[in-house]
């Protein structure tokens, strides 16, 4: 959350490179108190992560405006996670990466704080506005809503099962209303929670 960095409240980041040198240089730069810089070879990873926790942030914001509670919630990130794991992984990421501060960590932060204009524009959305409406309320750009677009073609294109990036993307897209979308995935076959694919 940027404007915690801005504001001198402890952060942990992760800096990724294919050069260990140059991943240590920028550790360097900016490894002291209130920031703390870990280091990364997968690139792909720290990026995917970057994207996928954004729809997953819309996701959680919309199960927020529909007062869908904790336990919900909870479920929703985790299962959000697990998609994150399934699609980042295929797409060329590392496992370990997705349960880091660029994925699990970011993830928590975005799906949680009010800071986050993901979040709050699935707040929005969850309580009935239009995405138009949330984006003229929010005034700044709400990265995840283009991010879902992309993600979900890229998901289709590879094969790979993600049915909260399918309902984000058919509340953002196809004007699914956001309970019709959720009532779709509370009544999805079960599955066995280590299935992978």
């Amino acid at each position: 959350l940027a404007i915690e960095v801005a504001q001198g409240i402890p952060t942990g980041l992760v800096c990724a490179s294919t050069n260990d040198n140059a991943a240590k240089t920028v550790q360097d730069w900016f490894h002291r108190p209130p920031l703390r810089v870990y280091t990364a070879s997968d690139i792909h990873g720290v990026e995917l992560g970057g994207a996928l926790k954004n729809v997953m942030a819309i996701a959680a914001g919309v199960c927020d405006g529909l007062k869908m509670g904790d336990n919900a919630k909870a479920a929703l990130i985790t299962r959000g996670l697990a998609e994150m794991i399934r699609l980042g992984t295929t797409l060329g990421g590392q496992s370990d990466t997705f349960i880091g501060l660029s994925g699990v960590g970011d993830l928590i932060a975005t799906c949680y704080s009010h800071h986050s204009r993901n979040f709050r524009a699935g707040i929005s959305i969850g309580k009935g506005n239009t995405v138009q409406q949330t984006l003229d309320a929010e005034g700044m750009v709400v990265e995840g809503i283009p991010n879902c677009q992309s993600i979900h073609e890229v998901a289709r294109r590879s094969g790979v099962r993600t049915p909260l990036i399918d309902s984000v993307y058919s509340i953002l897209y196809q004007d699914k209303p956001a309970a019709e979308a959720l009532q779709e995935l509370l009544t999805r076959a079960p599955r066995s929670e280590a299935e992978n694919c």
